[in-house]
């Protein structure tokens, strides 16, 4: 005999959906909080007027001189997303809830690896052709640089077609990539047994994740970008724009790549470079040179 569906009954197994969709989110590594300053959104976009002015010290002759925003309006918009599943009425009433354990995991997992999805597979491989603050490209070989009437352009990308690959400095407050959140990943449940629309028209019961959130770009002086192929030579070329970009005033702004970021096709020739000790009979120099992350959803 069918076992009576009742908002307790309901309720109990809201519960339990919500703990299998919690136990496959928090078993997610997610990689964009390496690469991404995480931002708490207030509103349907933010904007980040103030990219751009990097400060530096100087000796205090006279007035303070003020940095104040720059006349950037670069501003990152929220999307919303969403994962929805149902779950039948007549597998309530057999109690034959055990099979959906799996699939609600799977849904907590889907929502935690969500940002990779955004950053690797959208944000990234458009960061080609997209604007960052400057209006041009975040990787591209024209970014103005130099106080007005005074300017130059600076480099941050390597031609190329292949896979793309990133010499990135991760140790600064604002990191090249920003993940704002307006309303985190969560679990909703449509739990009305008697007057649901869905559970009266369709005979099953709805259950999802959904999410606020947007991503965009940071400053591009913290990032190098290629297409190129992944050798010794192309590294250390990279190395040695990324560490000379300058201030608009002209003085080093120190940045120091801490990792190079790959996809799958490029990972074990960045391995060899990175980490064996001696390559064609000479001891590896690049060895060590910086951490390297293997992005499995990097897309070309």
């Amino acid at each position: 005999m069918p076992r009576v569906v009742t908002p307790d009954l309901i309720s109990a197994i809201n519960k339990g959906f919500k703990t299998n969709f919690q136990k496959g989110f928090a078993g997610v590594s997610a990689l964009y909080t390496t690469l991404c300053t995480v931002v708490p959104s207030t509103s349907s976009e933010e904007t980040y007027g103030w990219l751009g002015d990097i400060p530096k010290m100087r000796e205090w002759i006279g007035d303070r001189q003020v940095h104040g925003l720059r006349s950037h309006s670069y501003a990152i918009k929220n999307r919303k997303f969403e994962l929805t599943v149902s779950v039948s009425r007549d597998d309530i009433e057999d109690d034959r809830l055990g099979i959906y354990a799996q699939r609600f995991e799977l849904l907590g997992q889907a929502a935690a690896e969500h940002p990779d999805d955004l950053v690797f597979g959208e944000l990234i491989p458009a960061a080609w052709s997209t604007p960052c603050y400057d209006g041009q490209p975040f990787f591209d070989a024209d970014h103005p640089v130099g106080m007005p009437g005074a300017q130059t352009t600076v480099s941050n990308i390597q031609a190329g077609t292949g896979e793309p690959w990133m010499l990135l400095d991760l140790s600064r407050p604002l990191k090249p990539f920003i993940f704002q959140k307006r309303r985190d990943y969560n679990f909703v449940a449509k739990e009305d047994a008697k007057s649901s629309d869905h559970v009266f028209e369709r005979d099953e019961y709805v259950y999802g994740s959904d999410a606020r959130v947007g991503a965009g770009y940071g400053f591009w002086q913290m990032a190098f970008g290629s297409r190129a192929p992944v050798t010794a030579e192309n590294l250390r070329t990279a190395w040695n724009a990324i560490t000379g970009f300058k201030s608009d005033n002209g003085t080093p702004l120190g940045v120091s790549p801490t990792h190079l970021v790959v996809g799958n096709t490029n990972f074990f020739a960045a391995k060899d470079i990175l980490e064996k000790e001696v390559i064609d009979g000479s001891t590896n120099t690049n060895r060590n040179l910086v951490t390297l992350i293997r992005a499995p959803k990097l897309a070309a």
